[in-house]
C-alpha cells in the first residue's frame, strides 16, 4: 500500500470517529486539574487508550500521567506524540471550577488532537504498514504553578522535578524514543497554523528577604525593613534592563507572595517569585547571576538577610525544519491554504517541551480554533475542527511520512541529527540550578 493511500485511511478513520475525539476533549475541558493532580484526566485517557484502541497503557509514570506504544515488536525509529493533562488557573474565566482551574491553555485539545492521531493509526490498521514503534504519552504537570505543592511532592521523594516532562526526562521514559511531537493550540487571527515557534526558556527564583520586627510607628530605626529591600532588589533589576541584549527576549516578573503580617509591624519577612527567562541557555545563565546580584544588593542595603532558592525552569524550544516541513505539508494536503500557514514565531513564554527539544528531533507547531489570548478570561474554542481534528489527521500523517518505507524520512533526519545535550548532560543542568544561594 503506498504512503498516499495510508494518509487517506488515516483521514477516513479520524472522521469515522470525529464525535468521539472532540466529546473526549469537551469532557477534559470541563475538568481542569492542576498539575501533578491529573487524576481524572488520567483515568479518561487511560480509558480511551485501552478500551477504544485496545493499548495497553501504563498509568501514573510521574504521580499522573499515562503512556501506551503500538508497534512495540517493530523495529526502527520510536516516534512520541505528546499531549498535556494539566489546566492553569484563571478564575476569571466562565468556566473556572470551583477553584479557579480552566483549561485556558487548550491542554485538552492537545490530548483529544494525541488521542484522535492514536485512532487514526491504530483504528485504520495503518501501524503495520509502518517500520517503527508509536508512544502515546499524556504528560502531567507543563504549567509552571503551584510550586509549594510540588515542593511537598519533593519533600516526599515522590517527584524530582516541578516539570513534568523533566520527571519523565529523569525517569527514563523517553530514553527509547528517537523523536517527539505535540502541539498548542493558539488564537491565529485569519491564519490557520504556524511552523518552527521560538520561545524563552528559564529558572525559577523564590526570593526571602528576612529583616528585624519593631513597632513601624514608635521605632522603625529598631527594625529592618524586609519590604524595603524587596522593593529596592526590584528597583536593582530594573535599573539592569537597559544592559540585556536584545536578542535575549530577556523577562523578569516578580510577584510578592507575602509582603508583611500587620501594618504596625516592620515587615520582618518578605517573599518573592519569579522566572528569569531568556531565549538561549547562555543567556539564561549571564541574565539570572546578574540579577541575582541585584536582588542580594537590595538586601544588603538595609542590611536583611536574602535566602534566594533556584528552580530548575524550561529550556528554550528549538525547531527541526524538516519535522516542521512534514507538518506543513499535511496541512495543506488537508486543505489548509499555504498562506496561512505562519512559518516561524517568537514566544516569550516557555514549554517544557523545549527540554525536549534538547534531546531528540521534535515538532512542536501551533495550530488555531482558538480565538483569545491562552490564560485569560477571553480564551474561548471557537472552530473544533480545526483546533481538534486537523492537528490529529496532520499529527498522524507525519507519522507516516517518518516511518514508511524503512522509516526513511525519520532515519535520514535521525543521521543528520546530534543532540544539544545527552540525558546525563541535561540533568546536571537541572541539578546546578536546583540550589539555595
Amino acid at each position: 500500500m503506498n504512503k498516499a493511500k495510508l494518509k487517506e485511511l488515516i483521514i477516513k478513520t479520524i472522521d469515522e470517529n470525529r464525535d468521539k475525539i472532540i466529546e473526549v476533549g469537551r469532557g477534559i475541558y470541563e475538568n481542569p486539574e492542576y498539575g501533578y493532580k491529573e487524576y481524572k484526566t488520567t483515568e479518561a485517557v487511560a480509558n480511551f487508550l485501552s478500551e477504544e484502541l485496545g493499548l495497553e497503557v501504563e498509568k501514573n509514570i510521574a504521580v499522573t500521567g499515562c503512556m501506551a506504544t503500538a508497534n512495540s515488536d517493530k523495529k526502527g525509529p520510536h516516534v512520541s506524540i505528546l499531549g498535556e493533562l494539566d489546566g492553569i488557573s484563571c478564575k476569571e474565566h466562565k468556566h473556572s471550577n470551583e477553584i479557579g482551574a480552566s483549561h485556558t491553555c487548550g491542554h485538552n485539545i492537545q490530548i483529544a488532537g494525541m488521542l484522535g492521531a492514536a485512532v487514526g493509526l491504530v483504528k485504520s490498521g495503518v501501524l503495520d504498514n509502518l517500520d517503527g514503534k508509536v508512544s502515546f504519552m499524556a504528560t502531567p504537570a507543563e504549567e509552571f504553578i503551584e510550586l509549594e505543592y510540588r515542593q511537598s511532592l519533593k519533600n516526599k521523594g515522590e517527584i524530582t522535578y516541578f516539570g513534568g516532562k523533566q520527571e519523565l526526562v529523569k525517569r527514563g521514559y523517553f530514553d527509547n524514543i528517537d523523536m517527539s511531537m505535540m502541539f498548542h493550540s493558539l488564537d491565529m487571527g485569519e491564519n490557520k497554523a504556524l511552523v518552527g515557534p521560538e520561545s524563552n526558556g528559564f529558572i525559577g527564583k523564590k526570593v526571602q528577604f528576612i529583616g528585624k520586627e519593631s513597632h513601624a510607628g514608635s521605632a522603625p530605626h529598631e527594625g529592618i525593613n524586609a519590604l524595603n529591600a524587596a522593593m529596592l532588589a526590584i528597583n536593582n533589576v530594573n535599573a539592569l534592563r537597559e544592559t540585556f541584549k536584545e536578542s535575549e527576549r530577556v523577562r523578569f516578573h516578580p510577584i510578592l507572595t507575602k509582603a508583611g503580617d500587620i501594618v504596625n509591624v516592620v515587615p520582618a519577612d518578605v517573599q518573592m517569585e519569579s522566572y528569569v527567562r531568556a531565549r538561549t541557555i547562555d543567556g539564561m545563565i549571564d541574565a539570572s547571576e546578574r540579577i541575582n546580584r541585584a536582588l542580594i544588593a537590595g538586601g544588603n542595603a538595609v542590611g536583611a538577610e536574602v535566602v534566594l532558592t533556584e528552580i530548575p525552569g524550561y529550556l528554550p524550544i528549538l525547531r527541526y525544519r524538516d519535522m516542521d516541513k512534514l507538518f506543513s505539508d499535511n496541512l495543506v494536503d488537508l486543505g489548509i491554504e499555504s498562506e496561512k500557514i505562519v512559518d516561524g514565531g517568537d514566544f516569550t513564554g516557555s514549554f517544557d517541551f523545549g527540554d525536549i527539544s534538547h534531546l531528540m528531533p521534535t515538532l512542536h507547531p501551533m495550530v488555531g480554533g482558538v480565538k483569545g489570548a491562552l490564560h485569560t478570561r477571553e480564551y474561548e474554542i471557537v472552530d473544533e475542527e480545526l483546533a481538534y481534528i486537523v492537528p490529529a489527521k496532520s499529527m498522524a500523517m507525519t507519522v507516516v511520512d517518518l516511518l514508511f518505507d524503512g522509516a526513511k524520512e525519520a532515519n535520514e533526519i535521525l543521521n543528520n541529527f546530534t543532540p544539544v545535550m545527552t540525558k546525563e548532560e541535561y540533568l546536571s543542568f537541572l541539578e546546578k540550578y536546583d540550589r539555595t544561594i
